[in-house]
């Protein structure tokens, strides 16, 4: 399944014998809860799933959104009806950006028939495509959460790709520079990290950019055959979009997907004995 769906392709799969389960994962920083929106409207048939409650573990040292455990996980993705065998869509309020956790969360499940929505709930109002307000009861799924079936980085070894691969920060310009940090300890970024911010994944339109358009901007940050290439960035969750994003490109593959720095920022500014640079360079 490709990493992403258009409105119109997901809105006749919806019209098949066979349709995909539709996870609503919208998400905002700095609140308020995006469930009330889901209760207002929502795509036909979508599952409601939370960021913070149901694909994260609790918030401490490992970072502000750690990986959910497995036995969690597979509660969730079963509540929501996904089995073996079924496909899965994912989207958020636009950008793809916190649709993108649940998508490598699959993927790091080992169920690999999972995409995101391209451009999201706004993409599919834009479009013209029903919306309702109806909360679905779905039979439960039988789905085995498998994890480990992409890579993760810790601390040690994202200071390490920094320095000796690619590590990739997925925030934007003026928390890489340190000079804003709205939530975490230290603001900055891993020595050695070059900023890509995820906002660079979409056109002017909303949609996300092409396969093309994601090589060159990837080539430009400095991915290259043979370099391995890591991606992190607050906590974890928009720094997802950037393993899809290289996927998209064809830089990197699902046979050799791009590492995630899971904890990111938040699990390494929590560790005051660690480097912290600032500035447009990597330092």
């Amino acid at each position: 399944m490709h990493p992403l769906i258009t409105p119109a392709a997901l809105a006749e799969l919806l019209t098949t014998d066979r349709p995909p389960v539709v996870l609503d994962v919208r998400w905002r920083l700095a609140g308020p809860p995006a469930r009330a929106d889901y209760d207002r409207d929502h795509l036909p048939g979508a599952v409601f799933v939370d960021l913070d409650a149901d694909l994260s573990a609790t918030p401490g040292p490992l970072g502000r959104h750690p990986l959910p455990g497995t036995d969690h996980l597979q509660a969730v993705l079963r509540a929501a009806g996904v089995s073996a065998g079924t496909s899965v869509v994912a989207y958020d309020a636009g950008d793809g950006s916190v649709a993108a956790r649940l998508w490598w969360l699959l993927r790091w499940a080992g169920h690999r028939e999972v995409a995101v929505l391209d451009g999201g709930y706004a993409g599919w109002t834009k479009a013209g495509h029903p919306v309702t307000a109806e909360v679905p009861s779905p039979r439960p799924g039988d789905i085995v959460v498998e994890p480990g079936q992409l890579p993760v980085l810790d601390a040690e070894q994202a200071g390490k790709w920094a320095r000796e691969a690619l590590l990739l920060d997925a925030r934007a310009p003026e928390r890489y520079r340190g000079e804003v940090e709205p939530i975490d300890p230290a603001a900055g970024h891993v020595p050695g990290a070059v900023n890509a911010p995820f906002s660079g994944h979409i056109g002017p339109d909303g949609s996300w950019r092409t396969a093309e358009e994601l090589a060159a901007r990837f080539r430009e940050l400095g991915v290259a055959a043979g370099r391995p290439v890591g991606a992190y960035c607050g906590s974890g969750v928009t720094a997802s979009s950037i393993v899809l994003a290289l996927e998209v490109s064809g830089l990197t593959s699902a046979a050799a997907p791009a590492a995630l720095y899971a904890g990111s920022w938040s699990n390494w500014s929590a560790d005051p004995s660690r480097p912290v640079a600032t500035g447009e360079l990597p330092g």
